[in-house]
Formats: C-alpha cells, sequence, structure tokens
C-alpha cells in the first residue's frame, strides 16, 4: 500500500491569497463596507410592514443580511486562523480591527430591524410568514422578533455596539494573545525545552508521570504569576455582559446563552438533575484508574495519563488514514469529505512553540470550506482532539445547500457533530483491538469524555453561575474566583478528584469567548445527544448519513426540542431521554472496571 504524506500546516491562499498583507482579503473588506452601508440606506427607509404587498421590502433586507453575514464569517475566519498560527502577526490584527469595525455598524443594523418587526400586528406577520419567499425563513424570524431589545432605545443600541469593539470584544481578544505569548520550560527526558502553553497542555497525556507532573505545575506556577491578570480580564468580560444585560431587562444570567442555544431552560434543568443522579459510577472509574497508576484517588495531573502502553506514537500521516478508514465505514460524504480534508491541506496540525494553544475549527462558508487548527504530538488524544474538529467541519460542509441565514446553528448542535465523529472512531477502534489492553486504553479514553462532560463541564457551569451572582455585586477578587473554582470542582466531581488546578479558570478559553456566554453546557448536551444519533447510525448502517445529513441541515433552523423531536422522536425535557445516554456511558464504566479486575 503506497504511503501518503498530507501536508501538516493549512493552506489559506485558496481562501484569500498572502496571509495578512493579502489584496484579496482586502478587497473583500472593502466590499463588506460596501454591503453594510448599502443595509444601512435600506433600514433607514424600511418602515413596520402594514399588509403582504410589503413582503418584497422584507425579503430583500433578510437577502442583504444573510449576505452579509456569510461575508463576516469569512473574514472573520480567515483573521482567526491568522493570529492562531502566529498570534504575533500585527497585519492580522489591524484586519481584525477593520472586521470589528464592519461587524459593529451591522450589528447595529440588525437591531434596528429587529425592532422595527416589532411592531407589525400579529395577523400581518403571520401572513408575510406564508408567503413563499419567507416561509423557509419562518423560524429565524420568529427568533428576531421575539428577542428584539424593546428595552433599548436606538442610541443606546448603537453606543452599546461601538463600545463593545475596543471595550467587551478587545477584553476577549486580549486574553488570547495573551496566552498564546506565554512560553514554559519543561524538562522532558533529562531535556529542557520551551513549550506554548498548546505543547506543555499536550504533556497532561505524556506516558512519564514525571512529566505530566513537572508540565502541571508549571503551568499552575504561570496561572499563578499572572493570576490578577487574568482576574482583571475575566471581570471586566462579565461587568459588560452584566451591565448591558440590566440595560436590556434581562435578569437571569443564563437567559441569554439558553436563546442562543434555542433550548428551554426546562431541558438545560433536567440534564443536569440526571447527570447529578449519576455521578457515582464516574467516581468509581477515577478510583479505579488512580488504583492502576498506585493511588489512593485521581490525581488531577494524572487524569489525561495513559493506563496501558497501548499510548505508542501515532503520526500523523497515519492518523489520517487511520480517520480516512474508519469514517468511510460510516458513508461515502464523510468519507469523501475528510479526504478532501486532509489531500488540499484545511489542517494546520504542526507541533511547534509560538502559537495558540485552543483547537478550533473555523468555516468559510463563501468558498463552502473549512479549516481545523491544533498541535499534533502524536498521541491518540490528539486523533480524537483532530475528529472533533473535523466533525464541526463536516456540519459546516452539510450546511452548504443552506440558504443564508438559516446556516447559523447554535453551539449545543455543532458539539453534537464533533461528539458523533468520536463515537465513530471509538467504535470502530473497539472492534479492531486485539487484547485486553487494547480494550481497556479505547474505554479509557472514552470514559475520559463522560467525565469531563457530567463533571469537569459542569464544574465550569457551577463556577461561571457563581462568579456571576457575585460580579453582580462587585468585582471579584483572585483570591475568591479561586476558591469559587475549587468548590465548584469538588462539587462536580463529587470529591473524586485530587489536587484539582484552582486556575482552571484562567486556561479555560471558554470563560472569556465574548460572543458566547456560559460556553459550557452545549458540550454537555451535544455530548449526549450524539450517543442517542450514534445508537440510531448502529441500528440503520450506512443507510443513517442521508438522514444525520438532513438533521444537521435543519440544525439551524429550529428549537434543539423541536430537532431532537423531529429527528429521533424523543421529548428532551423529560429524564427518559437524558438517562438512556447516561446508562450507555455506566455500561463503558462497568466494562473498564471488569476489565481491569486484576
Amino acid at each position: 500500500m503506497e504511503k501518503i504524506s498530507y501536508p501538516k500546516v493549512r493552506n489559506l491562499d485558496k481562501v484569500f491569497m498572502g496571509g495578512g498583507k493579502s489584496s484579496q482579503f482586502l478587497d473583500h473588506i472593502n466590499r463588506l463596507e460596501a454591503l453594510v452601508h448599502e443595509l444601512e440606506g435600506s433600514v433607514k427607509s424600511f418602515t413596520t410592514p402594514l399588509s403582504t404587498y410589503e413582503v418584497s421590502k422584507v425579503v430583500h433586507l433578510v437577502e442583504n443580511i444573510g449576505n452579509i453575514s456569510l461575508n463576516l464569517s469569512q473574514a472573520n475566519s480567515f483573521i482567526t486562523c491568522l493570529l492562531a498560527q502566529n498570534p504575533k502577526d500585527q497585519d492580522a490584527a489591524i484586519l481584525r480591527g477593520k472586521v470589528a469595525k464592519e461587524e459593529s455598524r451591522f450589528e447595529k443594523e440588525l437591531s434596528k430591524v429587529r425592532k422595527i418587526l416589532t411592531n407589525t400586528k400579529e395577523e400581518v406577520w403571520e401572513s408575510i410568514l406564508e408567503t413563499k419567499e419567507l416561509q423557509e425563513y419562518r423560524f429565524i424570524l420568529n427568533e428576531w422578533r421575539e428577542n428584539a431589545d424593546e428595552n433599548l432605545s436606538e442610541e443606546e443600541l448603537n453606543l452599546i455596539s461601538d463600545l463593545m469593539v475596543d471595550g467587551y470584544h478587545a477584553w476577549g481578544h486580549f486574553y488570547k494573545d495573551l496566552v498564546s505569548s506565554i512560553n514554559v520550560n519543561i524538562k522532558i527526558n533529562g531535556n529542557e525545552k520551551n513549550l506554548s502553553v498548546g505543547q506543555a497542555i499536550n504533556l497532561r497525556s505524556h506516558a512519564n508521570e514525571e512529566v505530566r507532573k513537572e508540565a502541571h505545575y508549571v503551568l499552575e506556577s504561570i496561572w499563578k504569576e499572572k493570576e490578577e491578570l487574568f482576574a482583571k480580564i475575566i471581570n471586566h468580560i462579565a461587568g459588560f455582559r452584566i451591565q448591558v444585560n440590566n440595560k436590556r431587562g434581562i435578569k437571569s444570567v443564563i437567559e441569554d446563552p439558553l436563546k442562543k442555544n434555542r433550548m428551554k431552560e426546562e431541558t438545560l434543568n433536567t440534564m443536569w438533575r440526571v447527570i447529578s443522579k449519576y455521578k457515582q459510577p464516574f467516581s468509581n472509574y477515577l478510583k479505579r484508574k488512580a488504583e492502576m497508576m498506585g493511588g489512593s484517588s485521581m490525581k488531577a495531573y494524572n487524569f489525561w495519563a495513559p493506563v496501558t502502553k497501548s499510548n505508542q506514537e501515532i503520526k500523523f500521516d497515519e492518523a489520517a488514514t487511520l480517520i480516512t478508514e474508519h469514517f468511510s465505514q460510516f458513508g461515502t460524504e464523510l468519507e469523501g469529505f475528510v479526504r478532501q480534508a486532509f489531500y488540499e491541506g484545511w489542517i494546520e496540525a504542526e507541533d511547534r512553540p509560538n502559537k495558540s494553544a485552543v483547537p478550533f475549527c473555523a468555516g468559510f462558508p463563501l468558498t463552502g470550506e473549512s479549516r481545523v487548527f491544533m498541535t499534533f504530538s502524536g498521541t491518540f488524544l490528539n486523533v480524537l482532539t483532530l475528529v472533533h474538529e473535523l466533525g464541526h467541519a463536516f456540519h459546516n460542509h452539510a450546511m452548504k445547500s443552506v440558504n443564508g441565514l438559516n446556516k447559523r446553528y447554535p453551539l449545543s448542535i455543532a458539539e453534537t457533530a464533533s461528539t458523533f465523529s468520536e463515537m465513530i472512531i471509538f467504535d470502530a477502534s473497539m472492534k479492531k483491538a486485539n487484547s485486553k489492553e487494547e480494550k481497556i486504553f479505547i474505554l479509557d479514553e472514552k470514559l475520559k469524555r463522560s467525565v469531563m462532560n457530567f463533571m469537569n463541564i459542569h464544574s465550569r457551569f457551577l463556577f461561571e453561575q457563581r462568579f456571576y451572582e457575585e460580579r453582580n455585586e462587585g468585582i471579584v477578587s483572585s483570591e475568591r474566583l479561586n476558591r469559587l473554582m475549587e468548590e465548584s470542582i469538588n462539587e462536580a466531581y463529587d470529591g473524586s478528584l485530587e489536587q484539582p488546578s484552582i486556575y482552571s479558570w484562567v486556561w479555560t478559553p471558554h470563560y472569556y469567548i465574548t460572543q458566547s456566554p456560559f460556553y459550557n453546557f452545549p458540550y454537555t448536551f451535544g455530548y449526549l445527544f450524539a450517543l442517542g444519533i450514534y445508537a440510531k447510525a448502529k441500528e440503520k448502517g450506512k443507510e443513517f448519513e442521508k438522514d444525520y445529513l438532513n438533521l444537521l441541515r435543519d440544525s439551524g433552523s429550529m428549537t434543539v426540542e423541536d430537532l431532537v423531536m423531529k429527528h429521533l422522536g424523543e421529548d428532551i425535557t423529560s429524564e427518559e431521554f437524558w438517562e438512556k445516554g447516561m446508562e450507555l456511558c455506566v455500561k463503558d464504566v462497568e466494562e473498564f472496571i471488569k476489565l481491569t479486575a486484576s
């Protein structure tokens, strides 16, 4: 069999030639500016529709807004990629400011449109939505109308939008730049190496406990040294968000994230209630794994450690072949997509210093492509990270045939596609396992995902909830942030994690993503939802790929409750739905404990 070599440095030139100095990208920004200017003129003359005869002006606005939204996504993805591969790229930083300005102008006009639409009489509104031209946008238009900022004047909306650029979002950018600028010295096999945060974090799955331990404490030391600076960043992001919520009349900090995820609070509460009932099996898993490593309880720096010697190094080309082979068992569309991603250099995987620590997938809707970013250092954990991000990319691929505004899906469903891809690899790897040690290794990796979603993500949710409650009363000190983090981890892990990182609030980037408050529960939702979808896939075989693509395409135009009911026939406000997924994960624990009994 011919050995294939795949590029490990992502190809961005197909999107825009020339990186941060791209004349093509400057032309794109100029077109974006012209489109926003045109929208401003249209909105200025836009008045509340009084009859169905005025549907054409609504259609014109919707199409313009959809077009601008796609152009902004294209621009933001390009800049995100540039700054991830080189956080010191000054040209990219300047371009980010230009795009942010146009995004601010766009958001102002969108807010105006929403406010105008709220004044439409109910019968006129319904008749407009029934027209052929707007039927497919019914969900989005109703969402605009329901979520309009009725408590804010146009002047206040404009002011908030302007202040976000150099205030709110700037703090989020500053956080990313700060973490990317940090390097640490860690001894590996007797040699001291200077590593980026991303490279140091990758050492959490190193086979040598001393390396894992040193990496953990070196990073903890850095976070302690800079905790006051990070405390300022998180306090200012939260403070801005709270002030805007107060102006908008939003009293609950979870209200906005739930709207953004198109989810009922009842659904979220039911999910966490079921997870809280099922903590013990996962505590048992952590205890057993700790015993296998010679301890009585799980130390934080050992959580990602391999439990068997099946952790041989996997080269990037081998990983690409493995992923393609396993994805081909699911369906031809997924196989063809992933081949394209590897062959055409859509993945930035090089293990080098001075690059961002955060893996991600960036979608380019205008060219129908995605780009994946990560640091690949040769572990099975890296393979899973790669698969996770390729799942996001496949979701973007599935949305290619979807029109304009319906391409935008909530984070909860985005995490479903990524987790589903992981399930394919886990299942295929388990079937191919030739020994008990291999099965234990794969089950351990799978159970780490369960613990992350049912314990770690729960701790993030609890921390963020409590932090915002206290931030409402004023600045929260770094010492108090550490205490809140420690308390949240102990509760979420049911006391089964020893020496947890009290600086999780510093190095978990999701707390600092200004576009997405409470970017935690979508992971757990996506994990359990993916389990339900994967169970259906195993029943139907390759025929299911068509159903899966239809589900993904619907993800931008309905609530999560309606999506699950339509495609799985399940009520996610009931405990029964969540318990089905939990029981599958508990079986993994039982199998792990059985296989490791001796």
